[in-house]
């Protein structure tokens, strides 16, 4: 994706050893929505999914393994109406995305204070689908279709 108005971010699918799906409620808000950030200036979007995942989540790369990386860039534009944006995107009309589905090694222990300011303050373990009805409409398509590409990769996990 080298489209220049939409911010490189990357998204974050994280199971649990039951196989349920960590969704995060952000400060102020009522949706939910997977862990994601931006991709800093010269760093891969791997390096991005593992350092945002601890920044976010408190996870640490050693805790879980990648399972399936997208196959694409995945875009969302950014409605006017959130509008002040924040400074991360100002200068975007929205994000382009690398989402990852990470599996835990261990029990995960959840942190949401490593990030100040903080930017989740809520954290639960849901079904595969759960997210779709539970996310900002925005961000639905894209979250309806990364689902969709690592669906496969997910039964195949019921089935090992």
């Amino acid at each position: 994706m080298n489209d220049k108005s939409y911010r490189k971010n990357v998204g974050l699918i994280v199971l649990n050893k039951k196989n349920q799906l960590l969704v995060c409620r952000r400060k102020g808000k009522q949706t939910w929505q997977f862990p994601q950030g931006g991709i800093d200036t010269g760093e891969s979007d791997m390096k991005a999914a593992y350092r945002e995942l601890y920044e976010e989540v408190g996870i640490k790369k050693s805790q879980v393994r990648i399972i399936q990386k997208s196959r694409r860039w995945y875009s969302y534009d950014l409605p006017e109406k959130y509008q002040p944006r924040p400074e991360s995107l100002k200068n975007f009309k929205g994000q382009s995305q690398k989402w990852y589905m990470l599996k835990a090694n261990t029990d995960l222990k959840i942190n949401l204070l490593n990030e100040v300011p903080q930017e989740f303050v809520e954290y639960k373990w849901v079904t595969y689908w759960y997210c779709l009805a539970s996310v900002v409409p925005f961000k639905r398509e894209v979250y309806r279709a990364v689902l969709s590409e690592f669906l496969p990769q997910y039964i195949q996990l019921h089935n090992d």
